[in-house]
């Protein structure tokens, strides 16, 4: 074995790497066990808990350390429908955005162009810009879009003879900068609402954004905390030196108030309550800049904390002079907390006590993001609210544009413009704020300060470059965010999935049982059948199943029901390598060679089958990975690097541990005397009965069609558009009773199944299935509640739910055809190139259409009648690609050994078709072994997976048998037909013709 050196040193790094990637995980279980061992079941106590600790040290490896918060964005995370939580797809108003570029005109052709693409949008897939201008064009107007668009705002950027594609251009744009600036108000958004990992994504080429939650459970405040309208706001400030005296007082308020809370305490503090009294130089000597870049709270003395509650954790806005003395800084920033310690910092600025000494023009708001200087510190502004109202100087509607740009000292700033009303409020905001010694301006979105620079002098014609300590990125932020103040958008709910705790642990179980089961199920069958050599592959499993874990974890990924799904057939389909190899290295021995020429031999000659199919099953990968969405990315995901991660240990640590045995004398045998002849010299007569087999695939293809064109198939909702909710009862139900009371209240047929056990239903309707507004979730769960409580004496909880709009659902499902199509074309493309004939790639592409036509069939004559879902969804169609990248597996198995026979130099002589019987025959050991094995775990996965993936492991188990079946009595067969008769003469070496004279 050549590099053995260099592939034990892989094997050690990749080893250490993937342990490191895991610990993360470990530290992190470890501190959520001792936090629920201390709440003892109050999840506000356990919260506070991993909040308290979020910026304290958990883990030290020596060279690095690590806090709890670091550590958590560095573990292995679980899914949704795992922790539990809420999935939301949030859809950015785009026809919004197209009137207000407009100004909200009455044009009658313009606002109908815009009703009509907004409802195709619904069943087409393509933009709301893109079919607003197609739409209008249909009207034919006389009046130019442009028009409409040439504004004094837009002025800049488009004017009134523009074309149309340069107007769609700027409407594009528009829309991505909206699409942009909503991101980032709700990202800011979900980290203030305190979310431990949250995702949030845009879906890139469409207008909404993907968010994730996991352990949320509260679901109202979520949709109210993300649904509401965000606004640009311009606030006059207060200066540190105004407010410092204030927040002493506050902190003597709270000192004073805190104490008489806690009598206990009282006369351990009296020491430090003549402290308190200090002068302003000793407490900010104390609490100054000292603390300032301390990112341990916890080390401020226990008297220090009770002597002055707030300085404790909210330091004074100072710097160091050059005597070394503290003094106050100068500005609108009066503060630095940690970040785990805000919440402590509102709670006490929002006590009655202390709110009642706050003067009505101040309030106290956030930065967006901590200071790069110090990124576990969030600062604090003094904002100076004015009028009647106590609200904003002026708001954002009056910027025109704004653009990050650079200065004549070529430091990153914000170039910003404002209409006419906005720049003659600007001059006299400005010219009283630089006459109040240079003081700030706040720029404030939704609720929190991105800025607040100093201004130096008027600014007379709205024209203003704001400077300070910017990055280019932070410009860039700041110029979205003044954009947004333009423009502003609403983003709404149009697809949301809740799971419960309950029903998240549940999956969790249900996946550990499923994979340890698994796993030893085809650990003891490799060792049953190939004796020793089982154990190496064994080992190679183990290994990969390590490797796979801890390259999820390095990447961040998200394990989800489905990945795990992928991690069990990853189990299946590691050892289908070593059983290509094992199966050749018996050949090998059949052919008198010792064992150690044979297993170098059989990993030689094994490698084309390997790379050939492994390679198709990673391309159907990798098109799930880029057409799917939600759980399915996670089993794309799972697929592919186990695929990658299958290849190394089988090939190159299986190896290393034959090579150990070797060097150690030890007997390497790779069969039981009773299967080492197991299918050995094989001849059946594929080809002669191919015409049998073509009968009943045909029958077989009608029976299923009719079924596909008849009785058709139960739409899963993220297909169909609607709501689905899991009901579990106390006691078990009647599915007719349940369904009749739902049919009642929500006047139209209502879908109920029995959901794993026969007290859990899932609820199914499409009443008011185009309303995705918080009152019309109300109204349906209203009805749904009403409808489930007609069941008398058995309570009932909601265990999940999920929302899916019909724009999603047709999304949804044009990718899942698409996705299909991609698919099939990829592998017949691969298989064209690797084979360079056309009837490969007929012959296999026959195989699979076969098998997603049986497949179909099957879920559309059996649903009803098993007990489980058996629903068309995302789910399936990842289930169908994967049977469609297995059978491809096989069947490329025995092209690669048709290929080898019909290179031999004496294959002329044999006729095709006994050459390609026994090409199927010398595959049938490695076919049906590798099938048996993938069925094991399958049928493993079905019975303990949990019900959430019963109809996904049903399919794929389902699919593998008739796969197998296509791949030995269709594939090849094909190929044969359509080869026949020219076969050979292409194969066999050119005839000389001697010509004598």
């Amino acid at each position: 074995m050549q590099s053995k050196g260099l592939i034990k040193f892989l094997v050690v790094v990749v080893s250490i790497a993937c342990l490191y990637s895991l610990s993360f995980t470990f530290v992190t279980r470890k501190v959520e066990r001792d936090a629920a061992e201390y709440a003892k079941g109050d999840m506000a106590k356990e919260k506070a808990y991993l909040d308290s600790i979020a910026g304290e040290e958990v883990y030290n490896l020596g060279l690095a350390k690590f806090t709890y918060r670091e550590a958590k964005a560095h573990e292995l995370a679980l899914g949704l429908d795992l922790k539990g939580g809420m999935n939301v797809t949030m859809e950015i108003s785009l026809d919004e955005l197209i009137s207000n570029l407009a100004n909200n005109p009455t044009d009658e052709n313009f606002n109908k162009a815009l009703e009509s693409a907004v409802q195709k949008s619904k069943s087409v897939n393509r933009g709301v810009v893109e079919l607003f201008v197609d739409e209008y064009k249909a009207t034919g107007a006389g009046t130019p879009l442009a028009t409409f668009f040439a504004t004094s705002d837009n002025a800049a950027l488009i004017k009134g003879t523009s074309s149309d594609s340069e107007v769609r251009s700027f409407l594009n744009k528009e829309a991505d900068n909206a699409i942009e600036n909503s991101f980032k108000v709700l990202r800011t958004r979900i980290d203030k609402f305190g979310v431990a990992s949250p995702n949030i994504q845009i879906q890139q080429g469409t207008n909404r954004i993907l968010i994730e939650l996991p352990g949320v459970n509260d679901e109202q405040r979520v949709r109210n905390l993300l649904q509401g309208s965000a606004k640009l706001e311009f606030y006059d400030t207060h200066d540190n030196f105004q407010v410092y005296p204030l927040l002493e007082n506050i902190n003597n308020i709270l000192a004073s108030s805190l104490r008489s809370e806690t009598p206990a305490q009282a006369v351990t503090n009296d020491s430090t309550a003549q402290d308190s009294s200090a002068s302003d130089e000793n407490l900010l000597a104390n609490l100054g800049a000292a603390t300032k870049d301390s990112t341990d709270t916890a080390a401020v003395s226990a008297e220090l904390a009770a002597s002055n509650p707030l300085f404790s954790i909210l330091n004074p806005a100072t710097y160091i002079d050059q005597n070394g003395q503290p003094n106050l800084s100068p500005g609108a920033m009066v503060g630095i907390a940690n970040l785990k310690d805000t919440a402590r910092v509102n709670d006490y600025l929002n006590r009655p006590e202390v709110q009642a000494n706050i003067p009505g023009n101040l309030k106290f708001l956030w930065a967006v993001k901590p200071e790069q200087r110090s990124p576990s510190f969030l600062s604090l502004y003094a904002i100076k609210t004015s009028g009647p109202e106590n609200g904003a100087v002026l708001t954002g509607d009056v910027i025109t544009d704004a653009r990050d740009d650079f200065n004549e000292h070529n430091h990153p700033v914000v170039s910003m413009s404002m209409n006419t009303e906005g720049a003659r409020q600007w001059r006299k905001i400005t010219a009283q704020a630089a006459q109040n010694n240079n003081s700030a301006i706040a720029i404030v979105l939704d609720g929190v300060v991105y800025s607040a620079p100093g201004v130096n002098e008027e600014i007379p014609n709205g024209n203003s470059s704001i400077s300070g300590n910017f990055t280019i990125e932070d410009t860039k932020d700041l110029a979205n965010v003044l954009k947004a103040g333009r423009l502003p958008t609403t983003a709404k709910i149009v697809e949301e999935a809740i799971v419960g705790p309950s029903l998240g642990q549940a999956a969790i179980d249900a996946g550990v049982d499923s994979s340890v089961i698994a796993l030893i199920v085809v650990m003891i069958f490799m060792v049953a059948y190939y004796n020793r050599a089982g154990i190496a592959a064994n080992i190679a499993v183990l290994f990969n199943v390590f490797f796979l874990m801890g390259i999820l974890a390095s990447l961040n990924a998200v394990l989800t029901l489905p990945g795990i799904a992928g991690i069990v057939l990853t189990m299946g389909t590691a050892v289908d390598a070593n059983v290509l190899i094992y199966e050749r290295i018996r050949e090998e021995l059949g052919l008198g060679k010792s064992i150690r020429q044979a297993i170098a031999d059989g990993y030689k000659n094994a490698m084309p089958s390997i790379l050939d199919s492994q390679i198709t099953t990673f391309l159907v990968g990798l098109v799930l990975f880029f057409f799917g969405s939600g759980p399915i990315l996670g089993f794309a995901t799972t697929l592919m690097i186990g695929i990658i991660t299958s290849l190394f240990t089988s090939i190159f640590i299986s190896r290393l541990i034959f090579e150990y045995m070797l060097s150690k004398d030890w007997k390497v045998s790779v069969s039981f005397p009773w299967s080492a002849n197991t299918l050995k010299n094989a001849n059946f007569q594929f080809i002669k009965k191919r015409k049998v087999f073509y009968g009943i695939s045909v029958i077989a293809s009608v029976i299923a069609l009719v079924a596909i064109f008849t009785k058709g198939f139960t739409l899963g909702v993220d297909f169909s558009g609607g709501r689905t909710y899991t009901v579990a009862y106390e006691q078990a139900v009647n599915l007719e009773e349940v369904r009749a009371n739902l049919d009642e209240v929500f006047g139209l047929t209502t879908e109920v199944k029995t959901f794993g056990s026969e007290n859990q239903v899932r609820v199914t309707t499409t009443y008011h299935v185009a309303e995705t507004s918080d009152e019309a979730d109300a109204e349906v769960l209203g009805k749904l509640n009403e409808g489930l409580s007609k069941v008398q004496g058995n309570s009932y909880e909601i265990l999940s739910s999920q929302k899916v709009g019909p724009s999603i659902a047709t999304d949804i499902k044009d990718r899942a055809i698409w996705s299909s199509i991609f698919s099939v074309l990829i592998i017949a493309g691969y298989i064209l190139v690797r084979f360079q004939k056309w009837q490969y790639s007929v012959g296999a592409a026959i195989s699979t259409i076969h098998d997603a036509i049986i497949l179909l069939g099957l879920f559309s004559i059996l649903d009803g009648i098993v007990p489980f879902s058996l629903d068309i969804d995302q789910h399936f169609v990842a289930a169908i690609l994967t049977v469609v990248a297995y059978s491809v597996n096989d069947t490329v198995v025995v092209f690669d050994r048709l290929r080898e026979y019909l290179g031999k130099p004496n294959a002329h002589k044999v006729g095709f078709d006994t050459t390609v019987n026994s090409a199927i025959n010398s595959t049938l050991s490695r076919t049906i072994i590798t099938s048996l094995t993938i069925i094991f775990v399958l049928a493993v996965l079905f019975i303990f997976g949990g019900e959430v993936i019963r109809g996904f492991s049903f399919a794929i188990l389902i699919g593998i048998v008739v796969g197998t079946y296509s791949s030995i009595f269709l594939a090849a067969p094909a190929v044969y037909d359509l080869r026949k008769g020219q076969a050979i003469a292409e194969e066999k070496p050119e005839k000389v013709k001697v010509v004598t004279p």
